[in-house]
């Protein structure tokens, strides 16, 4: 494996672990897709840091089991955001 992956898989680890980052956190901080970041924290990793891939491991498996959480919130502020617009230019007419 070429070192500069080898070098990016232990980076992102090490800011998924150091921020609680999502894998769409991480591909957007590193400027990769979140397949490559999944490949890197899961599958290469565990060749070059196997305790660091477990330390991420955790992160992501808590991410996963949230991520219903994350999207019913999110949608919860888009239809209020809309909510608010639509009162809004109720109220100039």
């Amino acid at each position: 494996m070429k070192e500069y992956i080898e070098e990016r898989a232990v980076a992102i680890a090490n800011y998924i672990i150091d921020y609680n980052a999502t894998v769409r956190q991480a591909a957007r901080k590193f400027g990769i897709s979140k397949s490559t970041v999944h490949k890197d924290v899961a599958e290469r990793l565990s060749h070059i840091n196997p305790p660091l891939a477990s330390r991420a491991r955790v992160v992501l498996d808590i991410n996963k089991a949230e991520r219903h959480i994350r999207g019913g919130m999110a949608t919860k502020e888009k239809y209020e955001h809309e909510h608010q617009l639509r009162a809004c230019s109720r109220d100039e007419k």
